[in-house]
């Protein structure tokens, strides 16, 4: 019995860093590029450093009294310690908890109120933040100060001030002992803190949904999860030991050196990547002849725009002036995933890429992913389903992830059933099965109700007996061969007395006119009975054309709207300005507001 429990607890995601500090001790593992002065500066730190830099840190969180199985909030913007101590908090078993900047205040003060952490890990301006509104004030009993290496003693200062202790110091004060520190006898790699094992299904982060979609929630992780990403990367997207990786988004980037792929990390706001200077992109893409790419589709169509513009429109694009257009020769794919794609963007982001070097869109979401994924020449070849009312190909699903489709409901359902699935061809919510579906919401346990489903006749049961499958709140159908076809959120689909209206299908017939840049559904009252309504945003060249018409468009779209049976019941549209969207992905419409204004424009 003993010698099976210490087979089931030998878990820890830093294991594939500890791997790759002895096989590639000397490779780039993280590359941090930051503009001072005018210029274009990168911080490098290799497999060995990496590996020790994080033993050092989580020898020193344990003797500052965080233990594992503690809690511990991490706001630090990308950089080398980010990543150290984001492996160090792994390695003592310490779970990091991981929320969006971009979610706002009050969500972000409500995620702390629900995850208790023990411990806040921040820059000086995420304490400024916690102490003016209060974030973890009840829990927090650890303060850690994170600022750049030669900021010098006034990091200090404000740490004692009000962030508890600086890193520095924190290193400083707490030295790993020497006899664990390597010396000239002892294998290049090897490790001076044991790291903590534990069962694959052991809580190992918690990170918090964005709340673009509904109120944030922490999704619990386990080392499963991360295994089964690692895996689905490694598998499913070929991606190699010795590549590099130009990363986006920092949860991502985190896989890097799990998978022995260097993480080059742009100067930007990686909540706001639509503001991103692509400049930026390409000259670190180019430095460091990166092969993969993990950015949004929003980002993907500002690095499309950017790189195929011949004259400079902005300052930022004026950097780019002597590329009529620029070409990533090292790419050997692109990951594009977080918002449904937009078709035409990536049609001209590939004119960036070598021939056959794919862009992969991934679906998923926080609760699990990835999920399914498609390649840009196969997805390209599926847009006159989608500009007629046939939803978006999200692909088929990648290895170990079993896909199905219930009736719409807002009922909890308890326990899984296969007749519970919906033949080929019909829409409704999307449930999934696989290793890096998430099993519970932290501390929410009405939302993992409505969310998880038990499946207690699978094979592939988990440590109490049961596999979960997660309700994904997006409907969509699988068609004969097997492919995902998404059609839009649950919660933004539009009832009539007659029909049932979904949101991507419908838009989509309506994006395809020239003064339409995007359209979104939502229901409204006219004498008290419910009735779509499209909201409709207009090109820029449609918005600055002083000839344009709204009774010419509108009579367009209705004529649209009849010639498909999607939405042949539309025959109400108003013009909005500018769609209320999310920071992150500038995709996710937030429909429910343009409801509320579409209601009181008709009131």
């Amino acid at each position: 019995m003993t010698e099976t429990m210490d087979k089931s607890n030998q878990a820890n995601l830093c294991r594939h860093l500890a791997h790759a500090a002895i096989a590639t001790p000397n490779a780039l593992a993280v590359a941090v590029q930051k503009k001072q002065r005018g210029k274009l500066n990168y911080q490098e730190i290799d497999f060995v450093s990496l590996h020790q830099r994080s033993d050092e840190i989580a020898y020193a969180l344990n003797a500052y009294g965080l233990k594992s199985g503690m809690k511990a909030v991490l706001m630090v913007t990308p950089s080398i310690d980010f990543f150290a101590l984001t492996f160090a908090l792994f390695k003592a078993g310490i779970i990091p908890i991981l929320v969006d900047p971009g979610m706002g205040i009050k969500n972000l003060k409500q995620c702390f109120v629900e995850s208790a952490p023990d411990a806040f890990i921040g820059i000086p301006k995420a304490h400024i933040a916690r102490v003016l509104f209060g974030w973890g004030k009840v829990s927090v009993k650890k303060l850690l100060t994170v600022t750049p290496v030669d900021s010098g003693a006034g990091a200090n200062m404000f740490a004692s001030l009000i962030g508890g202790m600086s890193l520095t110091k924190l290193l400083a004060r707490y030295p790993v002992p020497k006899k664990q520190i390597q010396n000239n006898a002892t294998p290049k790699g090897s490790s001076s803190f044991d790291m903590v094992k534990l069962s694959d299904d052991a809580m190992s982060a918690i990170l918090f949904t964005s709340g673009s979609t509904g109120t944030p929630k922490g999704v619990v992780y386990s080392h499963k999860m991360f295994e089964a990403q690692i895996t689905a990367l490694k598998e499913d997207y070929a991606i190699e030991p010795g590549e590099r990786d130009l990363a986006t988004f920092p949860l991502f980037s985190l896989f890097g050196p799990a998978l022995g792929m260097a993480s080059i990390v742009p100067d930007m706001d990686a909540s706001k990547p639509i503001e991103a200077n692509p400049a930026y992109i390409f000259e670190a893409i180019e430095k460091y002849q990166c092969t993969n790419l993990f950015a949004n589709p929003a980002l993907i169509e500002v690095l499309g725009q950017a790189g195929t513009t011949k004259v400079p429109t902005t300052k930022a694009d004026a950097e780019l002036a002597n590329n009529a257009v620029v070409k990533l020769t090292s790419l050997k794919r692109v990951i594009s995933a977080g918002a449904p794609a937009t078709l035409p963007s990536i049609e001209l982001f590939t004119q960036l890429l070598n021939d056959n070097v794919p862009v992969l869109t991934s679906y998923g979401a926080t609760e699990s992913l990835p999920l399914t994924k498609i390649a840009s020449v196969d997805l390209l070849e599926t847009s006159h389903i989608t500009d007629n009312g046939g939803g978006i190909c999200v692909g088929k699903p990648v290895n170990g992830v079993e896909l199905s489709i219930i009736e719409i409901t807002e009922e909890t359902i308890e326990t899984w059933h296969d007749n519970l699935a919906l033949p080929v061809n019909t829409i409704g919510e999307i449930v999934v099965k696989g290793d890096m579906v998430s099993h519970q919401y932290y501390n929410r346990a009405l939302a993992t109700a409505q969310a998880k489903i038990i499946d207690t006749d699978s094979n592939a049961a988990c440590s109490n007996g049961n596999v979960v499958r997660h309700r994904m709140g997006d409907l969509g159908y699988l068609d004969e061969s097997g492919l995902l076809w998404m059609c839009g959120r649950k919660a933004h689909r539009v009832e009539t007395d007659k029909k049932v209206l979904f949101s991507i299908p419908c838009e989509r017939i309506f994006n395809t006119h020239h003064s339409v840049k995007r359209t979104a559904l939502v229901g409204v009252k006219i004498n008290h009975k419910s009735v779509p309504l499209l909201c409709v945003e207009l090109t820029d060249e449609a918005k600055n054309n002083e000839d344009f018409d709204e009774a010419i468009l509108f009579s367009a779209l209705k004529v649209s709207a009849l010639a498909h049976k999607q939405t042949s019941a539309i025959s109400h549209f108003l013009i909005h300005e500018n769609f209320p969207v999310d920071i992150r992905h500038n995709a996710k419409i937030f429909r429910e507001k343009l409801a509320v204004w579409a209601q009181q424009e008709l009131d």
